[in-house]
């Protein structure tokens, strides 16, 4: 089974400590989003875990650590826009962010670190042109250290229309769409990129943006040199490309404070939760009550330990 880690919050950026104490215990215990009563416990011992999917904008409280995970295979999905502080509120600079994803390419090898300039959106400030220049600044810089970057365009969810509040936005069309293309398109090549989308509706392969799967069992095969193929998950998008996985995260729980953030639902929220985590706990944040009920996850891993990759390419 694959780890998702997490797109509801950022793991490696505030929950280190708590992610490799549960890494130890060999369990987690994750609350259902729709009814929090409900608990699943993950096994997370080795022996099941094909990989863990780890997504973040800052990996640096986790980069001192990463030896803890050898028995493990694991990626990073890492964002690494332009917005400055009126979008990503509380994120360290750019600077350190360059530093820290050219650390952790060097430490893990540039097939893990998969860099994603998203969600795009344009206003007064953010334009075309002002994407297209920075894209080409951090593409130059990064290029050396991955193989791929994912581009997506903001979608706008209810809380992401109530974070967004008081920041005007234009509205992106399908001309935008394919105007950025092109231009993003030609950047990527020429930094020897890999470009692709990640859940958009348009069909972007005429300007060799192809859909992405950000959960890649295809990447897997190739970190682990065997065999792996999962169904695409049912509990995503029509248009999302993500295989099967389990997310061990919880909403409104990030302290980034990014203004085009779907999982934190308002400040207030995000302050409490925080405030109700505990490192040594098996839930991220909170305390079991007398209501909850735990049910032990199914938990199955998907490697073909019959064949190496070598078979499966014939």
């Amino acid at each position: 089974m694959i780890i998702s880690a997490s797109r509801r919050t950022d793991i490696p950026a505030f929950y280190t400590d708590w992610f490799f104490n549960r890494i130890k215990e060999g369990y987690i215990l994750v609350r259902n989003p729709m009814n929090p009563h409900q608990i699943s416990k993950i096994d997370v011992s080795p022996d099941v875990v094909d990989c863990i999917v780890f997504w973040t904008k800052n990996p640096i409280p986790m980069l001192r650590r990463l030896k803890e995970l050898q028995e493990y295979q694991y990626y990073f999905q890492f964002t690494l826009t332009s917005y400055d502080k009126t979008i990503e509120r509380y994120l360290t600079t750019k600077k350190d962010l360059v530093a820290a994803f050219i650390a952790l390419s060097k430490q893990i090898g540039r097939q893990r670190v998969i860099w994603r300039y998203d969600p795009i959106l344009l206003s007064h400030l953010y334009t075309k042109e002002y994407h297209y220049k920075w894209f080409d600044k951090l593409a130059q810089k990064l290029s050396p250290y991955t193989d791929k970057c994912i581009i997506s365009f903001l979608d706008q969810y209810k809380n992401t229309e109530k974070n967004l509040h008081g920041v005007r936005l234009f509205p992106i069309t399908k001309t935008d769409i394919e105007e950025m293309a092109v231009e993003f398109s030609r950047i990527a090549s020429q930094y020897g990129l890999i470009l692709e989308s990640c859940a958009e509706p348009f069909n972007l392969e005429k300007y060799n943006i192809f859909p992405s799967r950000c959960i890649d069992d295809r990447l897997l095969s190739q970190i682990w040199g065997k065999k792996i193929r999962i169904e695409k998950d049912p509990n995503q998008r029509k248009s999302c490309g993500c295989v099967k996985s389990i997310d061990i995260g919880a909403y409104n729980t990030c302290k980034h404070g990014c203004r085009y953030c779907y999982a934190n639902f308002s400040d207030s929220i995000v302050r409490k939760n925080i405030s109700l985590h505990k490192t040594d706990s098996p839930l991220l944040f909170g305390e079991l009550g007398a209501e909850d009920r735990i049910t032990d996850r199914k938990m199955i891993s998907y490697i073909d330990n019959q064949m190496n990759l070598s078979n499966f390419l014939v």
